[in-house]
């Protein structure tokens, strides 16, 4: 599980530093979306020199990392909570006899789901996706504030913003970590701490 935590170390460091490039302002109480996640020491992160070539595409860019970024945050907590067994009470499919303590941990998890319920997963995604908080809406506000409190100080908000971008970036390393061991050793995030597994290389018993 430690090669989880150090995916997630990793990802907090892969971030952009602030650019050289005229700043391009938002809605967002005029914070500087190119100075937002911003993390020494890779300075401007950016291989492929896609801020030079193709400027225009930064916005959707930043959107779609935002977005991922919120998703893979809920996804590290679900997977966390989940693995810990504190699931809720009752059925999650009366018709079927499932209960929620009857979906097993991990990757296996989304097999034990009807596909009546995968159906009202997706159907709840199109609705975030495209009426609640649509992909077009680039600036990634969508009214509720911060624990519905509006932060009105661009300087407190661009703060705000970029623990919120750089924790996106560690959660996606984390639960694509997450997953990529579970596959390797067999063993969900549980069974890892209950077992001492840290290297994925190994036999399942231990270190």
């Amino acid at each position: 599980m430690k090669l989880a935590v150090t995916a997630l170390m990793i990802g907090s460091a892969a971030a952009f530093a602030p650019s050289a490039m005229p700043k391009a302002s938002t809605s967002l109480n005029m914070v500087n979306e190119l100075e937002l996640g911003v993390t020494e020491p890779l300075g401007v992160f950016d291989p492929l020199g896609w801020l030079e070539t193709e400027p225009e595409a930064f916005e959707r860019r930043r959107a779609v990392e935002r977005k991922h970024g919120r998703v893979a945050m809920a996804a590290i907590v679900g997977c966390i909570v989940h693995n810990n067994h504190i699931v809720f009470d009752g059925y999650l499919s009366p018709s079927a006899n499932l209960k929620f303590s009857d979906v097993p941990t991990g990757i296996d998890g989304i097999r034990a789901i009807p596909t009546a319920g995968l159906a009202q997963i997706l159907a709840f995604f199109a609705l975030v996706e495209l009426a609640w908080m649509p992909a077009s809406k680039y600036d990634g506000d969508y009214g509720v504030g911060y624990f519905g409190v509006d932060i009105a100080d661009p300087e407190e908000k661009a703060r705000k913003l970029n623990v919120e971008l750089n924790n996106g970036r560690a959660a996606q390393m984390g639960i694509m970590g997450n997953m990529v061991v579970e596959c390797m050793t067999g063993q969900t995030m549980y069974e890892q701490y209950a077992a001492g597994h840290i290297s994925p290389f190994g036999d399942g018993q231990g270190v």
